[in-house]
């Protein structure tokens, strides 16, 4: 089994997941939709980002103040949180799946939004699916609830998208996925074989692992169709990936770049990024004191001094990926417009671990924002009707995720 992950992973199609009925006829740039999801795996300091007024006219809060120039382009969220879901930390598993005590022992997890989205709409393009991490550790989750690995290195993630190999290098690789799709005609005649002489729970297992193989034969033949067809031209050189793991903004901007390369390429419409955080002091001018640590502030107003430096250049960095969407123009419009970004954590409050009232903001994707929708601390609204108005804005029929139904009250398209 390892050994047949290892080439699965090899062949580059852990990048993509299918939608075969995307083949059936052309499609139209305006009808391109898109999201990106981003998670601080270090909170955000709840004061300094919601701001204490409601609906349009609300004043802008301290780290609001750095995406001025966006108001109108995004919408802040406050008092939701994923019914179920806490264990501090480990809540990061679940930001994405609303999967319920992501640290019990006894914890699986369930399909991420995003892979949600790439099974309907990922064959439009080469990648279904971008899983961009600082870590490695990803926010994407099969619908198996398997972690996929998240790429770490900008240089790569180019290579990806833009580097083409070498025509003996492109005959190896369609070779390697035929023999993959050898492998999984094998493998499902085996499988069909043993379900005559299965137990009917146990060939309940099966027909689970059967759509498992059919995904894969379907991804090994979406991957080779690509394999064939030239990858996108771009001005730009190969990245110089960061080597100062601590200058973590600097790592997150190279990351945008690629995202934003991807979308505006039209490589992939889905891209997630985790950024996890650091046990260091950060390469942040004014910050003396690990990241990590200042999360857990202990309302020690020092150690929130440094905080909101940290977290503002994060905000700033959001602010820079915006900007480059709205000057990306398609069709008459902006790729902002077009491209719906979730950016917030999975922690409500970082200093004590609550997994809570989270700090949550939408930009683009062509809703109705400048807003600030204020729901109940006390009694949060679930988190994943904003997933369902999500799924709906790309044109999925989704009414219901992680078990909870309805869209998020207030949130309006354009």
């Amino acid at each position: 089994m390892n050994t047949r992950r290892q080439f699965l992973r090899s062949t580059g199609i852990t990048m993509a997941l299918p939608w075969m009925e995307a083949f059936a006829g052309p499609e139209s740039d305006s009808e391109r939709r898109r999201m990106v999801a981003i998670n601080l795996g270090l909170g955000l300091h709840s004061p300094n980002l919601i701001p204490e007024s409601t609906g349009e006219n609300y004043t802008l809060s301290p780290y609001l103040k750095v995406l001025e120039k966006y108001r109108n382009h995004f919408t802040v969220i406050s008092g939701t949180s994923h019914p179920g879901v806490d264990g501090g930390h480990s809540a990061e598993k679940s930001f994405l799946t609303a999967a319920p005590h992501p640290g019990s022992a006894s914890f699986k997890n369930s399909i991420s939004l995003d892979q949600l989205m790439a099974e309907k709409l990922g064959a439009a393009t080469r990648y279904g699916y971008l899983p961009l991490s600082l870590s490695g550790r990803s926010l994407s989750w099969s619908r198996s609830g398997v972690e996929l690995p998240g790429e770490t290195r900008p240089s790569q993630v180019f290579a990806k998208l833009f580097l083409e190999g070498k025509p003996y290098e492109k005959k190896q690789q369609i070779q390697r996925l035929r023999d993959g799709q050898s492998i999984m005609d094998t493998v499902m005649g085996n499988a069909r074989s043993m379900s005559k002489r299965v137990s009917s729970r146990d060939r309940e297992k099966l027909d689970q692992y059967f759509t498992v193989v059919r995904e894969t034969e379907q991804r090994l033949l979406k991957a080779e169709q690509w394999e064939a067809r030239p990858k996108p031209k771009t001005d730009r050189t190969l990245p110089t990936d960061i080597s100062d793991r601590n200058d973590i903004i600097a790592k997150a901007d190279l990351m945008y770049d690629m995202i934003h390369l991807a979308l505006v390429t039209d490589s992939t419409r889905i891209a997630t990024f985790f950024k996890n955080g650091i046990n260091a002091v950060p390469t942040i001018k004014g910050v003396t004191q690990d990241y990590h640590n200042l999360s857990h502030h202990g309302k020690d107003p020092d150690k929130i001094k440094e905080l909101a430096v940290i977290e503002s250049e994060q905000i700033r960095a959001l602010g820079r990926f915006m900007e480059k969407l709205q000057q990306s123009n398609e069709n008459g419009s902006s790729l902002l417009d077009s491209t719906q970004i979730l950016f917030g954590s999975n922690l409500g409050n970082a200093s004590s671990h609550n997994n809570r009232n989270l700090p949550i903001l939408l930009a683009g994707g062509g809703y109705k924002h400048g807003q600030h929708l204020a729901f109940d601390n006390d009694d949060n609204h679930p988190l994943p009707r904003l997933f369902v108005s999500m799924l709906q804005r790309m044109g999925l029929e989704n009414d219901t995720f992680g078990g909870v139904s309805g869209t998020l009250p207030g949130l309006e398209m354009v």
